[in-house]
């Protein structure tokens, strides 16, 4: 069953490009890097980290000028009906804490099929409209505050 608490991690470029996925398990739902706890004492930095490197072949400690912005956010938020059959009975709500992966320009990607179909990077703005989830769509304004 997975934990419900979870990282998202808006990727973006030094010119606020942002890099998007599209779910595998749902056509047509782009997002950013998402991810549970693998355990209730992950460190949250340690699970974004991990969540980037499943979700896209990217290794911090291999990225010269890579920052890691714990965005000091989080959001409760109720899950999706059609995912609930993931986490324990009656739970329906997840502690979502938002990052930022600031890079100094484009860079391969590598998916996990398994979760994402394709990706693209954007302007922040188009990004942040294309995301399916509000928290989402959220987190990526607030890159534009900042």
């Amino acid at each position: 069953m997975k934990i419900p608490i979870s990282v998202l991690v808006v990727i973006y470029t030094a010119k606020k490009e942002v890099l998007l996925l599209e779910r595998a398990d749902h056509p047509g739902y782009w997002q950013s890097v998402t991810g549970s706890l693998d355990a209730v004492d992950e460190p949250l930095a340690a699970a974004a980290a991990r969540e980037v490197f499943e979700e896209t072949g990217i290794q911090l400690h291999k990225q010269a000028n890579a920052k890691l912005i714990d965005l000091q956010h989080h959001i409760h938020y109720e899950i999706y009906p059609e995912w609930r059959h993931r986490y324990a009975p009656g739970v329906t709500q997840n502690l979502e804490h938002w990052f930022a992966l600031e890079l100094d320009a484009r860079i391969p990607i590598t998916l996990s099929p398994r979760e994402h179909l394709s990706y693209q990077w954007l302007p922040l703005v188009k990004a942040a409209d294309l995301c399916f989830s509000p928290s989402n769509q959220a987190a990526i304004k607030k890159l534009n505050s900042d």
